[in-house]
């Protein structure tokens, strides 16, 4: 059995291209994802790129990406 990672490195574009393509606002998906606007912004544009599992998940979540989803992750 695999252990959950600490960190999932993230793709800060491919983020921000869904949270467009939901016709979301920044304000709108860090609201849902239960994160700051700002943490959802350096994401996006490349200043942070880990989040924790907990993060990770409801940021997935709050995009409407089932669980076995990798589109976040950073290849």
């Amino acid at each position: 059995m695999e252990a959950t990672p600490t960190t999932f490195q993230v793709n800060g574009a491919e983020i921000r291209k869904l949270r467009m393509k939901a016709g979301l606002s920044t304000a709108e998906l860090a609201q849902r994802a239960h994160i700051s606007e700002r943490y959802l912004n350096h994401l996006e544009n490349g200043y942070r790129t880990r989040m924790r599992p907990g993060t990770y998940t409801r940021l997935r979540t709050a995009l409407g990406l089932p669980a076995d989803s990798d589109r976040l992750l950073a290849r």
